[in-house]
Formats: C-alpha cells, structure tokens, sequence
C-alpha cells in the first residue's frame, strides 16, 4: 500500500508541471494506472497503462500529430502478446507475438483505398 501511495504522490507531483503533456488515473477497478500523452499541438500521442509496479499492460494506441492512429499494441505485465497493428499510408501490418517474441507477421497493401481504417 505504501508503494502505491507514494507513485500515486510521484504522479501527482509530476501532473502539476506537465499538465499538457501527459494525464494519469488510476483506474481502481482494474488496479491500473491509465495514462495519455500529449504531442506539443494538444493532439494524443499515445494512450494505454501501466501496473502500479510500472510495467505496461493491456491495449496501448499510437497517434500522429494528426490524430490517425499508426500502432496498436498489447502488452501482459511488460511483455508484448497478441495481435499488433501498424499503419503506415495505404500498408497495414499484423505483428503477432506471444510472450515477448515475434511468431508471425502479416502485410497488406492497397492502392486504392485503405486497408483496416486507423481513424
């Protein structure tokens, strides 16, 4: 208890100078810390969480400046799993992985329209 205590203060402390670049919770119900960063322009650079220990859990999303999403990734206890996606113009990718490791990859292409929209 006293280690949650003292991030959730940490946090606090670092809230208070950094308001624009970066907004934690803690998310009681599932003992996580939900946080979301900022680029300089206000637009979400990246969403996801942390366990209290610091370790990076469940979906995180990235975003470019202009708000389109460009990875979703998941992670278990700070190890990467399961099904990630990368868009980058008309190129989606699968990364598949499986406790830390990468076990398949996946790339589609289209010239003319999107592949699996990332708005």
């Amino acid at each position: 208890m006293k280690k949650l205590v003292t991030i959730l203060l940490v946090l606090t402390v670092s809230l208070t100078y950094a308001q624009k670049e970066r907004e934690l919770k803690l998310n009681k119900d599932k003992n996580l810390i939900e946080v979301t960063y900022y680029y300089d322009n206000g637009e979400v650079s990246q969403t996801g969480y942390y366990t209290v220990d610091g370790k990076l859990h469940g979906e995180w999303l990235s975003f470019c400046e202009e708000g389109n999403k460009l990875v979703s990734a998941k992670y278990d206890e700070g190890k990467k799993v399961g099904k990630w996606f990368y868009w980058s113009g008309n190129t989606l990718k699968e990364v598949d992985y499986s406790n830390n490791a990468i076990t398949s990859v996946n790339q589609w292409t289209s010239s003319d329209a999107k592949v699996a929209s990332n708005k």
